[in-house]
């Protein structure tokens, strides 16, 4: 203990710098845990959630929402979403992030970086202004050219065959250069005398980024599918709400979306808690699961 305590006294200065982050997640995250007792209760705002009965049986707004008409549509929604959105989302960003590595104009680098990061800092509320500028079906601007060109126009934001492609794509194109920071700072990391060898031995340069550049950058490739695999049931929630409308729900509705309806405009606290609670369970297990199965190829996080 004495040992312990000269180490933590001689790294003050890190452990003061990681105070705030404990702090926060200890307000933010742990301690709202507590209210997870909501989802077994018949909870009532006026008895709060100490007061409140407890539910009968316990599980009962578990069992009222696996029973419920929308259950397999929400679940199959928030899926193929999150699927999608994990699949097609994960190599933009490397591959950009190969590109910009590999640029030599640093003016150039600065400008297309810029440019890249900028989408990621405006609101939804800001997107789908330009989503709705362009891909509108009275007066987008993709749909003026279409027809000067003679083609019918499509219903992009309001046709479910369309609103899952704009999801994934406007998601993509909205964090596509952020993505990117986190693999240009692990390739700064890579030993540049690898590529020095690699030039000597006549490596080109797609040899040095496949033999070299990604192996370098694999173990920060697979933490991060691991921890977007915890969060494959957060279909993006902000995205969502704002952008879908009445006639793609078939395809749009989510959990989230539907807890915020259910939930709160209802003021159905227990079953919003239960779904909640359901769906961190799920992300629970498939991050332990996905973890378990990258140490197998020596790249667990823990």
């Amino acid at each position: 203990m004495k040992q312990l305590g000269k180490r933590v006294w001689a790294y003050r200065a890190f452990y003061l710098m990681l105070l705030p982050g404990i702090l926060y997640y200890i307000l933010f995250r742990y301690l709202p845990m507590y209210g997870v007792i909501i989802a077994f209760k018949d909870y009532s705002i006026l008895d709060g959630m100490l007061h409140s009965k407890w539910a009968d049986p316990w599980y009962k707004y578990f069992e009222q929402f696996f029973h419920s008409p929308y259950f397999s549509q929400l679940l199959v929604n928030t899926f193929l979403i999150s699927f999608y959105k994990l699949i097609f989302g994960i190599v933009p960003p490397i591959l950009m992030a190969l590109l910009l590595n590999e640029c030599r104009h640093k003016w150039f680098k600065s400008i297309v970086q810029t440019l890249t990061y900028m989408p990621h800092f405006l609101s939804w509320v800001i997107i789908y202004g330009i989503l709705l500028a362009l891909l509108s079906q009275s007066s987008g601007l993709f749909n003026r050219w279409l027809e000067d060109l003679g083609f019918s126009s499509i219903p992009f934001l309001t046709s479910p065959d369309h609103f899952r492609a704009i999801l994934v794509g406007s998601e993509i194109w909205k964090d596509l250069g952020w993505g990117a920071i986190i693999y240009l700072a692990a390739m700064t990391g890579i030993d540049p005398t690898l590529y020095e060898a690699a030039r000597v031995d006549g490596s080109g340069r797609f040899r040095m980024i496949w033999h070299i550049t990604l192996p370098g950058i694999r173990n920060v490739i697979v933490l991060l599918f691991i921890l977007k695999l915890g969060q494959i049931m957060d279909a993006g929630f902000d995205q969502i709400y704002i952008l879908y409308n009445i006639q793609v729900y078939a395809v749009a509705d989510i959990l989230d979306t539907w807890v915020f309806r259910t939930g709160l405009q209802q003021l159905n606290f227990s079953l919003g808690a239960a779904v909640g609670l359901f769906k961190s369970l799920i992300g629970l297990v498939l991050v332990l699961g996905s973890n378990q199965l990258a140490k197998k190829w020596g790249e667990g996080i823990w």
